[in-house]
């Protein structure tokens, strides 16, 4: 039977909800389980606005971006403050943690969690952060202060929790965009090369996670309205990407999680997966659940990916937390206990 995975925002009330309706739901299925992501961080990387907002060292610009995304005014240096200036203080990651992993010992020991199941904290790249938040010519500028404050927060989360019972999840959408390179002209990277620089910046914030505790990727092609930036061709992309982090995490990797779209059950879609080449231990997590197709259509796409690879577990495309009411986001969390029934 496929184990299942969440990629981070559930939806649901809070936190001790989350753990409560997924943990009895799914039982040993989850190997991880994470806090459902609740108030602000339902909506990923926003939630970050309030962090460069409050920043003396950085200023708005005049008026707000158009296209997709929350609209809000982009940052960059003020005038007179140079890069090796700025500094960002607590962004709330730790903090959040390490609240939430109390309700999760909690929950455990009510039952509600089953024995082995890992704390799961899910975590944007800083590139991610900062390349959507700050003007195109201040990305370079802005990003080391925000990651070497990123790396502050693993430090914390990783001393405050037990390494036994934690995962860390890097959940990255430019990374892939950068990758697949369709989007070059409308999303262009802050740099050339960037092969190089995408797995350098992984490479560091990798390292950054001790031996004991998991390390896991979420590879995200964007959720904004509920639609991707852009339609992967197949898993190629993803696939490259994955044996790249790989070969330079410098520590092992124990899982990655990918989006499946629902009108891809089609064995060319998976095709790519027979070239991953990640040491057995590496899972893979399909996001191949989609509510409006139900069971019929999971294993529809399960039977296209098992031409390709045999072992893999199952998920969404990306998070819970744009479902529109909780009931659908039970109903999609049912729907997950009856496709890893099903095998």
């Amino acid at each position: 039977m496929p184990s299942a995975h969440f990629v981070g925002s559930i939806g649901l009330s809070d936190v001790e909800e989350v753990f409560r309706f997924t943990g009895t739901t799914l039982g040993t299925h989850l190997k991880r389980i994470p806090d459902g992501e609740p108030g602000g961080r339902r909506v990923w990387i926003s939630w970050q606005y309030p962090v460069l907002l409050g920043n003396p060292l950085l200023e708005t610009e005049d008026a707000p971006p158009g296209g997709r995304g929350p609209g809000f005014k982009r940052f960059r240096l003020a005038p007179g403050v140079k890069p090796e200036e700025l500094q960002f203080g607590e962004l709330g990651y730790a903090r959040e943690a390490r609240a939430s992993y109390q309700d999760f010992v909690a929950a455990r020991s009510r039952g509600a969690i089953a024995p082995g199941v890992r704390f799961q904290v899910s975590i944007p790249t800083p590139i991610n952060v900062i390349g959507s938040q700050c003007t195109k010519d201040a990305v370079l500028s802005v990003e080391p202060a925000y990651e070497a404050a990123m790396l502050r927060e693993i430090d914390k989360i990783c001393r405050a929790i037990p390494h036994q019972d934690l995962c860390v999840q890097f959940d990255m959408v430019r990374e892939i965009i950068w990758w697949d390179g369709r989007l070059a002209a409308q999303q262009p990277a802050p740099f050339a090369d960037i092969e190089t620089q995408v797995i350098a910046r992984l490479g560091r914030i990798a390292r950054s996670v001790p031996a004991g505790v998991e390390l896991g990727y979420h590879i995200c092609y964007g959720d904004w309205g509920g639609r991707h930036h852009i339609q992967p061709v197949d898993m190629g992309a993803m696939v490259v990407l994955a044996n790249a982090i790989v070969a330079g995490a410098g520590r092992p990797v124990a899982y990655f999680h990918m989006p499946v779209p629902i009108d891809r059950d089609d064995e060319a879609y998976f095709a790519p997966l027979r070239n991953f080449k990640g040491p057995e231990q590496t899972e893979l997590y399909l996001g191949l659940i989609h509510l409006s197709d139900g069971l019929a259509g999971a294993q529809r796409r399960i039977a296209a990916a098992r031409k390709s690879r045999e072992n893999f577990g199952v998920a969404t495309e990306c998070g819970l937390g744009r479902a529109k009411t909780p009931e659908t986001v039970k109903a999609i969390i049912r729907l997950y206990g009856e496709v890893c029934a099903a095998g």
